[in-house]
């Protein structure tokens, strides 16, 4: 579905235009067309194809979908990918996945949208606002799409750390253990794919900033550089979260290791207990004739009193020991 189509002169909005004129304005010195798709059709696709020349290739990928975060250079065009995380509102505490293409040239920018919510007007708004950059063209468009997607990882990986410190803190608690090993477990899912977005993606604009860029992105070079740095930055708390998750888990391994022998030292010391009074009774229990305490009057409340001062005695000391 398209969602606009406009020609910019100078930095500044000449027109909203048909689909159908933006072969004509694109061949204009001194104009780019910035055009905005969301889950685009095929035919969609194959329109736009022949109105903004793009490579047969690049189209095939946005028409597949799924692909990895990624800048491709075709001659004087560049083609995006970027990852589009959201909270899943059927699925609490799931992400949506959602994915954006963007084609750029030197006079036009082509953005796709796929299985997302969340639009960018807000970003179309802010370069309009800002005509002395967006003079720098394409270019800088895509910078602020760029910007508007990195910007978006942070409010997720602020409330990952945040479910990651309450689950911390429910790790000390009794009978918690099986909860926290799976939240975490889910924490780590989510990282992961919050991951698969970023690094791929940091690798690709590392590219864009420093030695040889293509021609599009030449003017725009400290801009993709702030991107690049924002992308650095959540890299290194994704990895500092993943091994913060990791050492939880291992706490949590290990305390539920440290119940399981309290409990162990428990039944033992009780067994041990209950052996020695067992041991007691059965040494009086032999059907002998020949046993001095059988026929004693006092025999049977002496016994008792053996067993019970030797089974308290042997309790103290396990008490003591703090195995009880």
């Amino acid at each position: 579905m398209l969602i606009n189509c406009v020609v910019y002169e100078n930095g500044s909005k000449l027109a909203d235009i048909p689909v159908a004129e933006i072969s004509e304005y694109v061949a204009r010195p001194g104009c780019f067309a910035w055009v905005a798709l969301t889950d685009a059709t095929p035919d969609e696709l194959d329109e736009m194809r022949e109105e903004f020349g793009l490579h047969e290739l690049a189209v095939e990928d946005a028409r597949h979908g799924h692909q990895r975060p990624k800048i491709e250079e075709y001659g004087q065009s560049l083609f995006a990918v970027m990852h589009l995380l959201e909270p899943d509102s059927d699925h609490p505490g799931q992400f949506n996945l959602g994915e954006v293409d963007v084609f750029v040239g030197p006079n036009y920018v082509l953005s796709v949208r796929n299985r997302s919510k969340q639009g960018f007007l807000g970003v179309r708004d802010r370069c309009e606002r800002e005509p002395e950059l967006l003079r720098h063209g394409a270019g800088f468009v895509l910078y602020a799409l760029m910007d508007a997607v990195v910007d978006r990882y942070f409010p997720i990986i602020e409330a990952l750390e945040s479910e990651l410190e309450d689950v911390e803190q429910q790790i000390f608690t009794q009978r918690a253990a099986r909860e926290s090993i799976k939240h975490l477990y889910d924490l780590k899912q989510r990282a992961v794919v919050l991951k698969h977005a970023v690094a791929p993606l940091l690798e690709a604009v590392s590219k864009l900033h420093g030695g040889r860029v293509p021609q599009i992105c030449a003017e725009s070079q400290d801009y993709f550089r702030d991107v690049a740095d924002h992308l650095v930055r959540i890299n290194g708390l994704i990895d500092g979260m993943r091994d913060t998750i990791s050492t939880a888990m291992q706490v949590n391994l290990a305390l539920v290791t440290i119940d399981e022998n309290d409990v162990t030292k428990k039944l033992a010391a009780w067994a041990s207990i209950f052996a020695i009074s067992t041991a007691f009774v059965g040494i009086w229990g032999m059907n002998f004739e020949q046993m001095p305490e059988l026929k004693w009057q006092y025999g049977y409340p002496a016994a008792l009193l053996l067993i019970i001062g030797v089974c308290s005695y042997v309790y103290y000391r396990f008490r003591r020991a703090g195995w009880l």
